[in-house]
C-alpha cells in the first residue's frame, strides 16, 4: 500500500506501518519529521525527486512525502468483536465506493473509538493514498476487515451478540432511538442507493436521521458521524451514571 502527505504519512510512522520513504530533495520542517521518525525507526528513507514523488503519488497531493506501508494486519468479524475494549462499536459499510467518504468515515471512527470497520472486498473503495489522506492518517490505525458477503458478516455481527442498525432514509425510527451503549452496529449503504435489500433486511433495526430542510439525505460520511458522536455521547453519559 502507498500513501502520501504529511498527515497521513506521519500517522502511519507513529503506527510503526512504513518500510519505506520517499521525501522531496527540498527541507521541509514537517518532512525533517518524518525522516527523524522514520529513522528512529529504522525505515530507509530515499532523496528523490518531484517527478518521482508524482508518480507514485499517481497524481495526488503528496506535499513532499510518499511512504510504503506493511500490509495491514488481516482483521474478520470475529476479531473486529474480539478486539473491542468494553462494548463493540462497529462501522459496516454496504457498498461505498467513493475513497474520500470512506477516508472521512474512518476519520471519524478513529475520533469516536470505533472498534472496527467492515467492508465488502467488491464494490468498496480501495484502501490506498486518497483513502489516507482523506482519513488525515487514521487508515493508519484503522482496524479494518475485509469481507466477501457483507450480508453475511452481519448475521455473524449478531452472532456474536452485536446489534445491527441499518441507516434508512424511510426508517420509522429515528438513530436517538436505540441504546447506543450495547453491543452496536452502524450498517451503512452505497451513496445514492443506501443499503442493498439483502443486508438491509438482515439489520436488526433500522433507523433515520431527521431532515428539516429541503434536501432529503446526507452525505454519507456526514451521516456516520451523526451516529458515531451519538453513540458516543450515550456511552459517555451512561459512565458519568455509573460514576454517580
Amino acid at each position: 500500500m502507498i500513501i502520501y502527505g504529511i498527515n497521513p504519512v506521519l500517522e502511519a510512522l507513529r503506527a510503526r506501518r512504513v518500510r519505506r520513504l520517499r521525501v522531496s530533495a527540498r527541507s521541509d520542517r514537517r518532512i525533517d519529521e518524518a525522516i527523524s521518525l522514520a529513522a528512529s525507526q529504522r525505515v530507509t528513507v530515499e532523496r528523490v525527486d518531484q517527478s518521482a514523488l508524482d508518480r507514485a503519488a499517481k497524481g495526488g497531493v503528496h506535499q513532499g512525502v510518499v511512504a510504503d506501508l506493511d500490509d495491514p494486519h488481516d482483521y474478520d468479524v470475529a476479531g473486529i468483536v474480539a478486539a473491542a475494549s468494553g462494548a463493540p462499536l462497529v462501522v459496516v459499510l454496504d457498498g461505498v465506493e467513493d475513497p474520500h467518504n470512506v477516508g472521512a468515515i474512518l476519520r471519524t471512527a478513529d475520533a469516536t473509538g470505533v472498534s472496527g470497520v467492515i467492508r465488502q472486498s467488491r464494490h468498496s473503495a480501495a484502501l490506498d493514498g486518497v483513502v489516507g489522506k482523506a482519513s488525515a492518517g487514521a487508515l493508519a490505525h484503522a482496524k479494518v476487515a475485509t469481507v466477501v458477503n457483507i450480508a453475511r458478516a452481519v448475521e455473524e455481527l449478531k452472532e456474536a451478540g452485536v446489534w445491527t442498525v441499518g441507516l434508512a432514509g424511510d426508517a420509522p425510527e429515528l438513530y436517538t432511538d436505540v441504546d447506543w451503549t450495547v453491543p452496536s452496529a452502524i450498517v451503512l449503504g452505497a451513496e445514492g442507493t443506501g443499503l442493498r435489500r439483502l443486508v438491509r433486511d438482515r439489520c436488526d433495526r433500522l433507523v433515520r436521521i431527521p431532515m428539516r430542510g429541503a434536501v432529503d439525505s446526507l452525505n454519507v460520511s456526514v451521516a456516520a458521524g451523526v451516529v458515531l458522536f451519538e453513540a458516543v455521547r450515550q456511552r459517555t453519559a451512561g459512565k458519568a451514571g455509573s460514576a454517580g
